[in-house]
């Protein structure tokens, strides 16, 4: 590419949205294939302009255009060597309509945030991907993306209700607007034309429209929606409906409406053991015609791959062989209706002998396992690969009355080609399959024999039983060599008439879906070197992102991992890093919050954060400087408060603009060592130890306040002045409690500030001190312990448990030991509520919500904020982290007039950026409760 374009580019569009960096072009050019390109430049674009602009410049110099959503396609379809456009903040905009009959939504927006907001309506998207709470709506309609649900029926070609469109000329669309589509029908009517005519030819064709129509009877993603030129005879609607599935290849889409589908309430799940496949698809063919929501196959490796994890049934350790599952689903608007539902399905297969069953429940729990054995395969066969590995999942469809013998022959070619560990699972009731194996591609032998299968696969599919290559992920790279086998040449040409008319210079997304290319699909093989154990098991996903703090600002989890990978790889490879790991440090070790968050979302458990510390350790050079502070600790909150007195007094002599305008200033100056002082700052406190308590009949509780509530009171502009270890005693001895303190409290520490930073020994020291103190507080066990510090709680919470401790943080305390001795009265005040990280590792999330709900009838829980990114003193050192994780906060809590929380340190930042003052959990309710009567 020629340096014109990137400088035609950085004319257009801000330099902090325009990445051609090595460091930021390697980690945006990964998606979750197993393919790799690496762009160019890539482009943050935030509006619909700058997308037009942009594909002028690639006009201009004939460069290719890749556009990115959520990265979390699976047959390399949203990667690029050339320009990336990645869809910035700007593309969240959403409209519920005719009482959640419709939605229009924006390509940025997630697509279970999407069903969040249709939820209360009692609807949802038809769509429903397994990647549903990371993939965006750009993927979902560029992938014609379906589901376990979802069907044929449900998919977005069939629920679209209009689009608005960018076309590779520049030309925009929305085909809801009159007057725009009158327009358009103006400015291209040879293009719309040239649609009608071919959809008039298809439709003529009878043969190769009947292939068409018995193509999309079943589920289907390869190649072209060509269903369009024999279900639409206005060229608007073919248009429309030919981006859907297009993988970009024809046009960019600005945003979709929906018609939605109900989401019923009432459900009830089993999962039915067959002796055989054979019987086993026989149940699912016949479950097409009952009123099923979800029929999900499960072969016996699939079962085995899962048997291990904790609370399945022991049961599915002694299954035959042969076995094979089906875990049903029914749903109803109404109970009366799903029990009529239960008698229907019953009577329909009670002639199928099953080995074993879990009878149809509505118990969540219960439910809950049993779709964790469907939901954990594909993570299971990652989590189990050769290091060095990638895990390739196939999706393919057979006609569902040959399903049987489809997952026969493909077992068979798992022994021909010796995938000892592949696996299989999939939507029975379309035919649906995927199959889940381990593959390296670090030699040729092993390419030449992935290769060999992908040919025996695409034959026995495509040819002898007339199946789809892809079902619902998409062609991609993968699949592109194999269109013409599956459609046939006359199929495939018109496909290449529809690329030429839409992007005749073939511009968007070349060798997707269309390729000429037919070794295509082995070109660009992404490598997985080895790194780190704690990452080795990253399959690159994404599933991660949309939890991280840092994702938009530098990296992300999975960029973390690839840039991770590579430095290693390099270095094993003799080349020099220094650069890259420059980079890297303030890219992917500054500014991790290390939450931990990521674990929760990642298939296979990977919590980047565990790397971070591990780099950050590595990289310490002061190990005796962290050891005189955790033995002089009481002296260091000594120091910390004197700070903090003398900024208060500096305060009140400058005034707060002047001192932030100074202190803003001496930050930047020493490089921004020194911590910006703001009016959220907190004012010191004069932490005096309680003095010992005597003997009462109350019920004891060991209260531990944390060091920063030991130190950090409210800022001097919080209307609250009550400090945080008062408030707690006074809600506690409200509750009836005695409460007690360990000795030597200011000594004390839960080692978590020392492990953030990279002091494993002294973290592991603090934090048995701390426990050493705990147990004699707590007279060996028989007291709880109340932390009134989420983060501060988690850090500690194992080994308590291992001594016999009862540890509580402020949510479970005030759920389990204090509502019944309380009062609530609850008042009307909008009140806005920010579940820290650590509070969603404790589990307790719901519980903090259903707490506040208690307290107010006003709760505001904001979107898409799920860490602060304060991150202890990430909040003073790194600023720009923990104000980029709540630029969304401001407008969402306006209305509000106070924010609680679990965590002090937290509370600084979500004051300094929501406008409005947070507090602890405890103010709430304590403002709100009197003591109940005894």
């Amino acid at each position: 590419m020629s340096p014109d374009v990137i400088a035609a580019i950085k004319e257009l569009v801000p330099a902090a949205r325009v990445y051609d960096d090595p460091l930021s072009t390697l980690a945006y050019g990964t998606d979750a294939s197993f393919y790799r390109l690496i762009p160019r430049v890539v482009v943050k674009v935030e509006s619909e302009e700058e997308v037009v602009s942009l594909l002028a410049i690639a006009r201009r110099f004939s460069a290719p255009v890749t556009f990115r959503a959520a990265g979390t396609s699976l047959s390399g379809q949203a990667i690029s060597d050339s320009i990336l456009l990645v869809l910035g903040d700007q593309w969240k905009d959403h409209e519920i309509r005719n009482e959640g009959r419709q939605i229009r939504l924006q390509p940025g927006i997630i697509g279970a945030q999407a069903n969040a907001w249709l939820a209360p309506y009692g609807y949802k998207i038809g769509p429903d991907p397994a990647s549903i709470n990371a993939c965006k709506i750009g993927g979902i309609v560029a992938n014609n993306a379906s589901g376990m649900c979802c069907g044929t029926a449900q998919n977005t070609y069939h629920t679209l209700a209009s689009m608005r469109l960018i076309l590779a000329d520049g030309a925009v669309v929305d085909t809801e607007d009159s007057a725009s589509v009158k327009a358009f029908r103006g400015s291209h009517a040879p293009l719309l034309a040239e649609l009608e005519q071919l959809a008039a030819e298809t439709r003529a064709n009878t043969e190769l429209a009947d292939r068409i129509r018995h193509k999309y009877r079943l589920k289907n993603t390869t190649g072209l929606s060509l269903n369009a030129l024999v279900d639409y005879s206005d060229p608007i609607d073919i248009l429309t409906h030919l981006m859907v599935g297009s993988e970009g290849i024809l046009g960019f889409v600005s945003s979709v409406t929906y018609d939605t589908v109900p989401d019923y309430p009432n459900k009830a799940t089993a999962l039915l053991v067959f002796t055989n496949a054979d019987s086993c698809c026989r149940a699912a063919a016949l479950l097409r015609s009952q009123p099923v929501a979800a029929v999900e196959l499960l072969d016996r490796r699939s079962l085995r791959s899962v048997q291990d994890k904790p609370g399945l049934p022991e049961w599915i350790h002694g299954l035959s062989e042969d076995a094979c599952a089906l875990l049903i689903e029914t749903r109803a608007p109404d109970a009366t209706l799903l029990q009529e539902q239960l008698v229907q399905i019953r009577a329909a297969l009670a002639g199928f002998p099953v080995e074993k069953k879990v009878d149809f429940t509505s118990d969540p729990k219960v439910s809950d396992q049993l779709w964790a054995i469907r939901k954990g395969t594909f993570p299971a066969v990652g989590a189990v690969r050769p290091t060095g590995t990638t895990v390739i999942i196939e999706d393919v469809t057979f006609p569902l009355d040959q399903l049987a013998e489809g997952v026969k022959r493909l077992q068979a070619l798992f022994v021909k080609h010796a995938y000892d560990d592949a696996i299989i699972f999939g939507h029975a009731l379309e035919g649906n399959l995927h199959f889940v194996f381990p593959q390296g591609f670090d030699n040729p032998d092993e390419v030449a024999r992935y290769d060999a299968f992908m040919k025996d696969v695409s034959q026995l599919v495509a040819v002898e039983f007339g199946g789809s290559l892809k079902a619902e992920h998409g062609t991609g790279r993968n699949m592109a060599p194999f269109v013409e086998l599956e459609w046939g040449h006359d199929a495939w040409e018109l496909m290449w008439k529809i690329k030429g008319l839409l992007d005749p210079e073939n511009l968007l997304n070349p060798d997707v879906v269309l390729s000429r290319d037919p070794d295509i699909h082995l070109k660009n093989l992404k490598p997985l070197p080895a790194a780190d154990p704690l990452i080795d098991k990253c399959i690159e996903c994404g599933f991660c992102e949309p939890v991280c703090p840092s994702e938009g600002l530098t990296l992300s989890p999975r960029q973390r991992i690839v840039i991770s990978r590579d430095i290693q790889a390099k270095k094993r490879a003799g080349k020099d890093t220094s650069e890259l790991e420059a980079a890297y440090q303030y890219q992917g070790i500054d500014t991790c919050a290390a939450t931990g968050l990521c674990a929760q979302r990642c298939p296979v458990d990977i919590n980047t954060g565990d790397l971070v510390r591990k780099l950050r350790a590595q990289k310490t050079g002061h190990p005796g400087a962290a050891d005189w502070v955790a033995e002089h600790f009481q002296t260091v909150l000594r120091g910390t408060r004197f700070v903090l007195t003398m900024a208060s007094g500096v305060e009140k002599l400058l005034g707060a603009p002047r001192l932030a305008k100074l202190s803003a200033g001496l930050s930047r100056v020493s490089g921004q060592r020194l911590p910006q002082w703001d009016p959220s700052m907190p004012q010191p406190i004069r932490f005096v130890p309680q003095a010992p308590v005597a003997e009462s009949d109350a019920p004891r509780v060991v209260y531990l306040p944390a060091c920063v509530s030991r130190v950090m009171g409210p800022a001097s502009g919080d209307g609250e002045q009550t400090t945080l270890y008062d408030k707690t005693r006074q809600l506690l001895e409200k509750g009836g409690y005695q409460v007690v303190q360990p000795q030597a409290l200011d000594t004390l520490c839960c080692g978590q500030p020392f492990a953030s930073k990279g002091y494993p020994e002294q973290a592991e020291r603090k934090k048995t001190e701390l426990l050493k103190a705990l147990l004699a507080a707590t007279r060996n066990g028989r007291d709880p312990v109340y932390c009134d510090t989420s983060p501060c709680t988690l850090q500690i919470q194992e080994a308590a448990r291992e001594l016999g401790m009862a540890l509580y943080d402020p949510v479970k305390f005030i759920r389990e030991k204090l509502v019944d001795r309380l009062v609530f009265k609850p008042e009307d005040t909008r009140i806005a509520v920010h579940v820290t990280c650590s509070t969603q590792h404790l589990g307790e999330s719901q519980g903090l919500i259903d707490i506040a709900r208690r307290c107010s009838t006003n709760v505001v829980v904001p979107e898409d904020i799920h860490c602060c990114a304060f991150a202890g003193d990430k909040g003073f050192n790194v600023p720009e982290l923990n104000s980029h994780a709540l630029r969304t906060l401001p407008r969402q809590v306006a209305s509000c007039t106070e924010g609680i929380s679990t965590s002090r340190t937290c509370e600084i930042g979500l004051s300094r950026h929501g406008g409005i003052d947070y507090h602890g959990l405890v103010y709430l309710v304590d403002r709100v409760t009197e003591a109940a009567p005894y």
